[in-house]
């Protein structure tokens, strides 16, 4: 007989903030049925990694894990290396030094942020504060990015989509959306604000706080007229709907194999 459990994974963070935020998201869900949950962290979050999770849920006697993958884009490499180290797939798309986990239970494996509608609210909610006169103004959302060829395209597609789904909700003039690699942020910026006349509003699209929204999308925007508060999509209560969802879906897709 099958016993789920679910295994969030995020890339972790040394803001404490921002793993009690992810713990309080996981905390409230309200799961259609009692599973047991676990947080991982796949660096920088000491006796939370992904093998500890994993770990704990087999000492439950769980037989499935339900992978969500908590990350902004299928196109980012860790998600790759991630679902080839927990068993998910035969190999990784680019060579990684992630060791295979020690795991015994069938692995089912979701899919990250990407443009989920959700995920767009939570954007807008994060920088609606800054708007003043949508009918000129352009958010533009600014993603890590990728250099490696598939995995950029990855996260064009979903950031692109992700910023029309923004504009639907903001109601703003323009949305628009950014990568720090390949960079793309100081033309972006400087051609909706001084070659079409908008106010831009910044919207980093990162889940916590840190070096890349505090210093570095900064420093590429130096000398041009924008705003920004480098306020990240956690904390919102919107997570927990989003996870309760990918949760749902890979329940579904856990039950309909055979044992």
């Amino acid at each position: 007989m099958k016993k789920p459990g679910v295994l969030i994974i995020s890339h972790g963070s040394q803001e404490k903030t921002w793993v009690e935020s992810v713990d309080d998201a996981v905390s409230r869900l309200n799961l259609p049925e009692p599973l047991p949950v676990e947080a991982g962290f796949l660096e920088l979050v000491e006796g939370r990694l992904i093998q500890d999770g994993i770990n704990r849920l087999e000492a439950q006697d769980v037989t499935d894990i339900l992978v969500v993958p908590l990350f902004v884009s299928s196109g980012s490499t860790h998600v790759d290396e991630i679902e080839y180290a927990i068993g998910a797939k035969d190999a990784p798309e680019r060579e990684t030094d992630l060791e295979p986990f020690n795991v015994k239970a069938q692995v089912h494996f979701g899919y990250p942020v990407d443009n989920d509608p959700d995920i767009a609210v939570m954007v807008w909610d994060k920088v609606k504060a800054l708007s003043q006169q949508p009918e000129q103004e352009t958010i533009l959302l600014v993603g890590h990015g990728s250099i490696h060829d598939g995995f950029r395209q990855r996260w064009e597609a979903g950031i692109s989509s992700l910023a029309q789904r923004v504009q639907e909700v903001s109601g703003v003039a323009h949305t628009d959306y950014a990568l720090l690699n390949p960079d793309s942020v100081y033309d972006k910026a400087k051609y909706w604000n001084e070659e079409r006349g908008s106010r831009v509003i910044v919207a980093p699209l990162f889940l916590s706080a840190g070096y890349f929204t505090k210093n570095v999308i900064p420093g590429r925007l130096k000398e041009l007229d924008y705003v920004y508060t480098g306020e990240t999509l956690l904390p919102h209560p919107l997570l927990g709907h989003w996870l309760e969802r990918q949760i749902q879906l890979l329940l579904e897709k856990c039950n309909q194999v055979k044992v």
